[in-house]
């Protein structure tokens, strides 16, 4: 089942935000892309907690919790933002941390700084 909200920005290429199957959700990759504008605010950490401000939305619209998620893949332009990207993640998740990966990109679509894809599993 495709998920799709309105809370979240629209993909900007030939996918969705979201796929459900059974018990289990995969994202595609989020940027901090404000949903309203399709702008990307300014700094790493804004576009880190926009980020995961459209995982939420898009939890929300299939029904699941960010405690669901068991894992995400972080991509981010520079390293040196890892310790501010950090952060941001940390107070999302607060307890509730799933495995992660964090990789350095040459570049992202529309020169985001962040992208974060995730997996959750309903149980």
């Amino acid at each position: 089942m495709i998920i799709n909200t309105n809370k979240a920005p629209a993909a900007v290429g030939p996918y969705v935000q979201a796929i459900k199957a059974g018990n289990m959700l995969f994202s595609s990759g989020q940027l901090g892309l404000i949903p309203e504008t399709g702008a990307l605010p300014e700094g790493v950490q804004a576009q880190t907690r926009q980020s995961l401000m459209n995982i939420q939305a898009i939890l929300d619209e299939a029904g699941f919790t960010k405690s669901d998620i068991v894992k995400t893949t972080v991509f981010i332009k520079d390293m040196n933002d890892f310790g501010a990207v950090n952060a941001v993640y940390a107070d999302f998740f607060g307890d509730s941390k799933p495995a992660r990966s964090c990789v350095e990109v040459a570049r992202l679509p529309k020169d985001g700084l962040v992208e974060i894809e995730f997996f959750a599993v309903k149980e």
